[in-house]
């Protein structure tokens, strides 16, 4: 992944030494990216209340849902991101601060990765349990986490070399590593969008074991807008690296703007921020306590037990779902029991009312 972040004006005599080449954003300029950063700063500052205050309500409540904090950890690598950039613009000959805030703006939206991961797999649980909870499965999503975290110990130590060495050869294998480190983050984001599209469109034998509050359709919509908002951002930066370097000597090119940096950077992390936000991820993404293998986020964290009477059957396979098939929209099991039940009640008064008038009927003279 390729340093991010412009750098400062003047060529120090030693080490650090500034880029040869452009980076996202090119130079930050104090009376323009400044008050920019600031409003994002503050927005981020709204975000890490905002769900902070979110996990504390639940924590007291007994409601466990520890992604809420996970947002708050993101927004809070974002403000001191926010913080570093505003450093260097202030302290332009200090390459140090450059430095830090091009490894927080390349680190700080692993986190968002990681939760979509997470609420992908929690969709594909509840809608096809035996594949779901498989260990297979889950492995090789661990591994993934692994990857993630050695990728980013990968992106620092290249980043910083980068700024400490004027060796050609060094600085092609750090810039390898960061493509590497580009590539692989952004298949990472682009991972949850096919994730869930096959988990809806593959057969299933069960129906969808519903989770949280909200509806299930909804929980797939908000998840897909904001895995695509995070890998428009991550492809958009995958591209620009795989882009033959511009020196410094030649104009900035396009893709490189500041409005670029900006909106492929900032903007479509807090829409991600704000929407978990304002649709309670908290509420709709929560599964039981002890949650543990098929079955068991729909008997409320306890597998063994059916939901609904033995005598409902179990959806068959079908090649072509309906759009309430597809998100399970049709009435539970106990619910159609229940629709049943007083059907065959309403239908029993009526027929004794009938009775009741006839009978009346024959006694009148």
């Amino acid at each position: 992944m390729a340093s991010q972040g412009g750098a400062p004006s003047g060529i120090p005599k030693g080490p650090p030494y500034l880029p040869s080449n452009w980076t996202m954003g090119g130079k930050p300029k104090k009376k323009i990216d400044l008050p920019i950063t600031a409003v994002f700063l503050f927005l981020y500052v709204c975000g890490a209340v905002i769900h902070m205050t979110i996990f504390q309500l639940n924590r007291r409540r007994g409601h466990k849902f520890i992604f809420s904090a996970l947002l708050f950890g993101f927004c809070m690598a974002r403000i001191v991101t926010c913080i570093m950039r505003i450093s260097s613009m202030c302290k332009p000959q200090n390459i140090s601060l450059a430095i830090a805030a091009s490894i927080f703006v390349a680190a700080g939206v692993l986190l968002i990765f990681i939760v979509n991961l997470l609420f992908a797999q929690r969709l594909i649980r509840a809608t096809h349990p035996n594949f779901g909870w498989h260990r297979a499965f889950s492995l090789v999503l661990k591994a993934i986490y692994v990857l993630i975290g050695l990728t980013l110990a990968m992106v620092i130590t290249t980043t910083v070399q980068s700024f400490y060495t004027l060796r050609p050869r060094t600085r092609n294998i750090d810039r390898d590593f960061q493509l590497y480190a580009s590539t692989f983050l952004a298949i990472v984001s682009f991972l949850p969008i096919p994730i869930v599209i096959l988990g809806l469109i593959i057969p299933r034998k069960t129906r969808v074991e519903k989770f949280g509050s909200g509806r299930f359709r909804t929980k797939v919509y908000v998840l897909l807008v904001a895995s695509v908002s995070v890998c428009l951002g991550a492809a958009f930066r995958c591209g620009t690296a795989w882009k033959t370097p511009v020196p410094r000597t030649h104009p900035l090119p396009a893709y490189y703007s500041r409005a670029c940096f900006y909106i492929f950077n900032f903007v479509v992390e807090i829409i991600v921020v704000y929407l978990y936000a304002i649709l309670r991820i908290d509420l709709r993404f929560h599964i039981p306590d002890g949650a543990r293998g098929p079955g068991s986020y729909a008997a409320g964290g306890k597998t063994g037990e059916k939901d609904g009477d033995d005598n409902v059957p179990e959806r068959g396979i079908s090649r072509i779902y309906t759009e309430e098939e597809t998100f399970d929209d049709l009435p539970d099991p106990e619910t159609r029991l229940e629709e049943a039940e007083e059907k065959r009640a309403i239908s029993n008064r009526n027929t004794d009312l009938e009775k009741a008038t006839d009978r009346n009927d024959i006694s009148r003279p």
